[in-house]
């Protein structure tokens, strides 16, 4: 089969011939229609994640059909000749609050999604909702679960609070938007571009604010119409410190990534006088998967598709996400 391949860091992504995988006992054979980027992706690529192995196959994003069984597949699995995608979160553990140690996303060192076929244990292989096509279902899992976790296992966001995503843009800040939206949140953004905030808005947000303009906080409180009972952030760094300005009285700040780097100097006194709480996550739990997308199939949501790549111009696509002016998943597609 076909598969887009890494061989070594700061090389291009290339695509090669590999061995078709064969299912496994409890594993399920996929042949991958469609796959989706993520920024993990090019940080594999770059040297800039933890125990990196090489060569391997990127791509934790995948949708498909299920083409065989291996012995012993639970018998509620999903048949052959069923549209599926692909939870790319493996071996959370039994520990809901927090991962165990051998917790993977799919992509490194498990083979990933960008390839012809993919055999994962039948659990992370799940009913593509109906209403989506191959390239929408591969860009919702990382995502999608991503956002989910962050907003409602975490933060907890309710109906009508008043929710910040910050540098809106990238697949799992609009997928936060959508199903904040969907579940009765009034959501505001931030973002260093008029076109990425017209376009949230375009998805149900109420408005937003270049984040490059000065004293942005008070002004997008005022606009708001208040501060933010929920902030959900990725950049960390030095503009963290805003946050705390930008959130309400017992407030919550749930982040799930640290582009920005460190967050220096945060004053104590904001974080308890405020009675915020901060919280820290990343992808999920088996029932966060599918609670996510049980509302994705409810409210009939639709993940934003940035661009679509065929498998053979990976190395394009990867540059493409890498470049950062993408709104929404950038997509391959594949057979």
């Amino acid at each position: 089969m076909q598969a887009l391949q890494l061989d070594a860091i700061h090389q291009p992504a290339a695509v090669r011939e590999v061995p078709t995988p064969t299912p496994g006992p409890g594993e399920i054979l996929v042949k991958l229609h469609a796959a989706a980027l993520n920024h993990r992706d090019v940080f594999i690529q770059q040297g800039k994640y933890a125990g990196i192995r090489l060569p391997c196959t990127l791509g934790a994003d995948g949708a498909g059909e299920v083409v065989a069984h291996g012995p012993d597949v639970p018998a509620d699995a999903p048949a052959v000749g069923v549209r599926v995608l692909i939870n790319p979160g493996l071996r959370w553990g039994n520990n809901p609050r927090a991962q165990a140690r051998d917790f993977v996303v799919l992509g490194m060192p498990d083979p990933g999604t960008f390839a012809e076929y993919i055999t994962l244990p039948a659990q992370y292989i799940r009913p593509l909702p109906a209403h989506l096509s191959y390239e929408q279902g591969a860009a919702l899992p990382l995502a999608g679960l991503t956002a989910y976790r962050a907003a409602f296992t975490r933060a907890l966001v309710q109906p009508g609070e008043r929710v910040l995503v910050t540098g809106v843009g990238g697949g799992v800040a609009i997928t936060a938007v959508q199903l904040c939206v969907a579940r009765g949140a009034e959501v505001w953004v931030t973002s260093s571009s008029e076109e990425k905030i017209a376009r949230a808005q375009a998805l149900g947000a109420k408005g937003g604010i270049n984040y490059n303009t000065e004293n942005w906080v008070k002004a997008l409180t005022q606009q708001a119409g208040g501060a933010f009972d929920v902030i959900i952030d990725s950049a960390g760094g030095a503009a963290f410190g805003a946050l705390l300005d930008a959130a309400a009285p017992g407030g919550r700040i749930v982040f799930y990534g640290g582009t920005l780097g460190n967050i220096p100097d945060v004053p104590p006194a904001k974080i308890f006088w405020k009675q915020l709480s901060i919280l820290g996550s990343t992808m999920g739990t088996e029932q966060d998967f599918e609670e996510m997308l049980a509302l994705v199939s409810e409210k009939k949501l639709v993940p934003v598709i940035d661009e679509v790549f065929p498998l053979a111009e990976g190395e394009t696509a990867l540059r493409r996400l890498d470049a950062g002016a993408q709104f929404g998943k950038v997509v391959l597609r594949i057979g």
